[in-house]
């Protein structure tokens, strides 16, 4: 066989298995229910749910549900949800039961990115909420795998928070003990002024602590009943807080096999 002949016959060889390939991913099949994840994320402000539920989202292919942004992107674009949502709030009233878990239920059914399953981030916050998204889910013939809760000592979580310094322009975050900059107070790569949030103080954070364990509180309680929930210590390094993450849903989506 001469070298154009066996160029010739390797080409073909590629191309059919390139042919081949591309039938079998044709052919792959949706996630079943033992490869898709429904979770709820649980945490104090500042303690990593920021830094884990785009893990998770990644990871895992689920939609990312954060029902503060939820609520803001439903009042901005002006839906009925949204129209509703800001006339209780302007009045000062809390968003009821209904709208929150509507709102969930409309991301379940049209958006694209929740086929494989979610993670709730700030929802349930209390009992009845818990009560509704289980009917929700039902109704789709779908339960909840697990209730993961990111725990931290109080004290810890406000020298975290109280120490925290930001470059505004960039949102580079330093901490003035744990990732101190260079130089005292400026950004390391512009030399610009660094700044603290002005809700980043212990009297703020600790009365936003104490709100959080009063409601969060019955939820937890709700949910470990049902044998759903999962502490993770959240003083470690995010790394560990991953890998406790992803050992808790392994062995809860095996369980369902």
């Amino acid at each position: 066989m001469g070298a154009s002949e066996e160029l010739a016959y390797l080409k073909s060889l590629v191309n059919q298995l390139n042919e081949k390939i591309a039938s079998l991913e044709s052919k792959k099949p949706a996630p079943s229910p033992v490869q898709q994840l429904r979770t709820i994320l649980v945490g104090p402000p500042g303690a990593g749910k920021g830094t884990q539920a785009p893990n998770i989202r990644e990871k895992y292919c689920v939609c990312h549900l954060a029902t503060g942004d939820m609520l803001r992107d439903q009042v901005d674009k002006q839906t009925p949800l949204g129209i509703a949502a800001k006339k209780i709030m302007d009045a000062g009233g809390l968003v009821s039961d209904d709208i929150m878990v509507n709102m969930i239920k409309d991301q379940l059914e049209n958006n694209k990115d929740c086929k494989n399953g979610f993670v709730l981030d700030g929802f349930p916050r209390t009992v009845p909420q818990a009560q509704k998204l289980d009917g929700m889910l039902a109704d789709r013939k779908e339960k909840l795998d697990s209730v993961v809760q990111l725990l931290i000592d109080d004290q810890l979580l406000i020298s975290r928070i109280t120490g925290r310094l930001v470059h505004p322009a960039s949102g580079r975050s330093y901490h003035k003990i744990f990732n101190p900059p260079k130089k005292a107070g400026v950004d390391d790569i512009t030399g610009d002024p660094l700044i603290q949030r002005s809700d980043d103080n212990a009297e703020t954070l600790t009365r936003r602590l104490k709100t959080y364990h009063t409601q969060t509180g019955p939820v937890v309680d709700y949910y470990k009943a049902k044998g759903l929930w999962h502490g993770v210590d959240a003083s470690q390094s995010p790394k560990l807080v991953w890998d406790s993450i992803r050992g808790i849903f392994a062995a809860s989506t095996s369980s369902r096999k």
